[in-house]
């Protein structure tokens, strides 16, 4: 017979292991967000990948309680420069692709 503290152990791990796989599915949609909108905009997706930078629970549309994810990106317009994008994700949906290097400041390569 499993004791209540192995019990809460066991569910504990599952629900760890549940938000890894959730995470690693919420990045990899977060990466094909924004390589996609880089391919669509003629711009050059660098590192090809994203780096987590915000999670917070909020409601979706429908009111459910669902995890909000933010990442950032690097992309570049001709090679020679870099420039920061971010996409948000509530659950797998994109909520907000944010490509606004126009405005911003080219950040050093490397940094």
């Amino acid at each position: 017979m499993i004791s209540l503290p192995e019990l809460l152990v066991l569910l504990a791990l599952g629900l760890l292991v549940w938000f890894w796989f959730d995470s690693l599915k919420a990045r990899e949609a977060g990466v094909a967000a924004a390589r996609a909108a880089c391919r669509r905009e003629g711009l050059q997706f660098l590192d090809e990948t994203v780096v987590g930078r915000g999670l917070r629970p909020v409601r979706d549309d429908d009111g459910r309680l669902v995890l909000q994810r933010a990442f950032d990106f690097d992309y570049s317009r001709s090679g020679y420069d870099r420039y920061r994008g971010a996409v948000v994700l509530q659950g797998r949906e994109v909520v907000l692709l944010d490509l606004g290097g126009e405005g911003r400041e080219a950040l050093p390569p490397g940094a």
